[in-house]
């Protein structure tokens, strides 16, 4: 049964009007809270109180919901492409996505795997624009088009990578000071997984943000080099 659209609630208070910004920032919300499976337009009208035909016509259908949410995520994302410092703008724009994705972690495989199904010139525009930007940024460093092109693959790459890989550390007891028993590698077989229960004590210590840094500084004085060596 759906909700009618009309402009109060039962409890006779005034309900927001709807607008393509209040259905995917709802929506948005749903994923962060319940997962990208619990997103439908039924749901999603039972979350804003309105009938869900009344949705319509603000997405299509729900691919279309899943491109704005993407949009709307990446919006948050700031990029200056006219900063002279690049290597700095590369490092900041790594963490603040670290950040991005720690705040939605719901959004992230949608981030990571949606693009693989759309050809580049169909993707929602707001998902391309990290790209445009970027790739801006890298040939005003003076790397040439094709080369920023190389760069930004291997940058997003690391940085995904390193997402995805932080996501899954997971802490099944975080009052347990005991590393083996904080990480739940006690439930390994001893004589099957030797070196992971090993290294226990460096996996609890995991710093997200520290690890990011290091790789960057890898990653950025490979490109700094190449930049001076290939003029």
């Amino acid at each position: 049964m759906g909700f009618p659209d009309q402009s109060t609630n039962p409890a006779g208070t005034r309900k927001a009007r709807l607008s393509r910004e209040l259905v995917l920032s709802t929506a948005l919300a749903l994923v962060d809270k319940e997962g990208l499976e619990a997103l439908s337009m039924r749901r999603l009208g039972q979350e804003l109180q309105r009938d869900p035909m009344s949705l319509y016509r603000y997405a299509v259908n729900r691919a279309a919901l899943l491109d704005g949410i993407s949009e709307m995520v990446f919006d948050e994302l700031a990029i200056f492409p006219d900063d002279p410092d690049w290597q700095a703008q590369l490092r900041r724009i790594a963490h603040d996505l670290r950040l991005l994705a720690l705040r939605h972690p719901n959004v992230v495989p949608l981030l990571v795997t949606r693009p693989l199904s759309t050809p580049l010139g169909l993707r929602p525009l707001g998902t391309l624009r990290p790209l445009e930007q970027i790739l801006a940024l890298l040939i005003e460093a003076g790397f040439t088009p094709a080369t920023a092109l190389h760069v930004y693959r291997a940058y997003y790459g690391f940085l995904y990578g390193h997402i995805l890989n932080e996501l899954q550390e997971y802490i099944v007891d975080p009052e347990e000071s005991e590393a083996i028993l904080r990480l739940g590698l006690h439930r390994l077989p001893a004589k099957d997984f030797p070196h992971l229960r090993a290294l226990g004590p460096v996996l609890a210590e995991y710093d997200g943000a520290a690890e990011l840094d290091q790789g960057l500084s890898i990653l950025l004085t490979g490109l700094t080099n190449h930049l001076t060596t290939h003029p």
